[in-house]
């Protein structure tokens, strides 16, 4: 499978009021070194794939900002419609929102 397509089915697999950091999903598709490339990989997610990228944050919790004018907003707003709190730093509190794959399979 290809790096991006592995890096798009992670990514789908996130449910909804979790969040993933692009260092976790390049782990979890064997690639631990790769965090840059899933943020690259996010960017160029074909417009009719449709991935929750919203739920893929920075590793201290924040949204990265974006290329396009009002894409940071666009994921907060996306974030906390599903219940996901940023704190008074604009961050996500990984220890309650961070998904973890092995627990939701479990």
């Amino acid at each position: 499978m290809r790096t991006y397509d592995a890096i798009y089915s992670c990514v789908a697999d996130i449910p909804m009021g979790k969040v993933a950091t692009y260092g976790q999903i390049a782990q979890l598709i064997g690639q631990p070194r790769y965090a840059r490339q899933v943020g690259y990989a996010l960017a160029a997610t074909p417009d009719d794939l449709e991935i929750p990228w919203h739920r893929v944050v920075d590793a201290r919790g924040a949204v990265s900002p974006r290329a396009e004018p009002g894409g940071d907003e666009l994921q907060r707003s996306l974030l906390e419609g599903e219940g996901v709190v940023f704190d008074a730093r604009d961050r996500v509190c990984l220890s309650r929102f961070q998904w973890q794959r092995w627990s939701e399979d479990a």
